[in-house]
C-alpha cells in the first residue's frame, strides 16, 4: 500500500506545454516514489533516493491542481492506486444488482454503527431475469435470445454504456467527509426483515476533500534566500 508518512517538502514547478518538476523530501531509503495530480496516478520514480519527478499537469489556471507524494514498495510502483481514493470528498459504493439478492430487500449503508443512508435502498421490486440463457432460477429465467431483455448486452451509446450485466448497479454515495480512511458496513435485508447473517465491510477507502482555489491574494513580499513568496489576503 502507499504511505505519505515520512513525506514533507513537496513543492512543484511549472515548465512549458502543461508539466510540471515536482520535487519533495522523504525519510524513506528503500521505497520508490508515486506522483498523483488532481488524484489520479501521474508518474513513479526508478530509484530509491529519486526525490523529483516530471508529470503532465492540467493547462487551467481557473482552478487549483493538487498534487500528491507517496511511498510505495518497489514491486508495488506500477500500480495505480486512485482506483481507491476519492478527491470529491465523498465516497461511492457500488455492486452488480445480481439475482442472489433478495427480491424486495433494501440495502443500507454503515459508519461506525452509524446508519449512512437516509432511508433504506430498494435492491428490486420483484423478480427480474438479470442472466438470461437459463442462468437464473430453473424454469423461471427466458432461455436463448430473450435473455437480451436483460440489462447490459452492449445496449446504450456505443463507448459511453456498459457492456454486459455490470451496468445494472446498486450505487450510492455518502456525502461530504472529513480527510481520512474510512471502512463502511453494508447491510441487506430480506422483505420479511431478516439481515445477513455475516457483516459486509468494503475495503479501506481514502478520502481527500478537494482543493479550494485561492482568491484575492497580492504578493507581500519575497524571500531571496529561501526563493518564497509571502501572500497576503486583501
Amino acid at each position: 500500500m502507499i504511505s505519505s508518512e515520512g513525506i514533507s517538502k513537496v513543492r512543484a514547478f511549472a515548465l512549458s506545454a502543461g508539466a510540471a518538476v515536482v520535487k519533495w523530501h522523504s525519510t524513506s531509503s528503500d521505497m520508490l516514489h508515486q506522483v498523483y495530480v488532481n488524484g489520479r496516478f501521474a508518474g513513479a520514480t526508478v530509484e530509491p533516493m529519486q526525490r523529483q519527478l516530471i508529470v503532465a499537469i492540467p493547462l487551467s489556471v481557473k482552478t487549483a491542481v493538487q498534487i500528491e507524494v507517496f511511498a510505495v514498495e518497489p514491486e508495488y510502483s506500477d500500480i495505480d492506486y486512485s482506483a481507491g481514493q476519492s478527491q470529491s470528498g465523498r465516497a461511492k459504493i457500488e455492486f452488480p444488482r445480481t439475482d442472489n439478492l433478495p427480491t424486495g430487500g433494501n440495502v443500507d449503508y454503515y459508519l461506525e454503527e452509524n446508519k449512512l443512508s437516509n432511508r433504506s435502498i430498494r435492491i428490486q421490486p420483484e423478480f427480474a431475469d438479470k442472466g438470461g440463457f437459463g442462468l437464473s432460477s430453473f424454469a423461471m429465467s427466458d432461455f436463448g435470445y430473450d435473455g437480451s431483455a436483460a440489462m447490459g448486452l452492449g445496449k446504450g451509446n456505443f463507448g459511453v454504456g456498459w457492456f454486459g450485466f455490470d451496468c445494472d448497479m446498486l450505487c450510492w454515495q455518502s456525502g461530504q467527509l472529513e480527510a481520512g480512511r474510512y471502512k463502511f458496513d453494508i447491510k441487506i435485508t430480506d422483505k420479511l426483515g431478516n439481515e445477513t447473517d455475516e457483516q459486509i465491510e468494503t475495503e479501506e477507502m481514502a478520502v481527500i476533500p478537494p482543493a479550494t482555489p485561492a482568491k484575492k491574494l497580492i504578493i507581500k513580499s519575497f524571500d531571496k534566500q529561501s526563493g518564497k513568496l509571502i501572500l497576503e489576503a486583501i
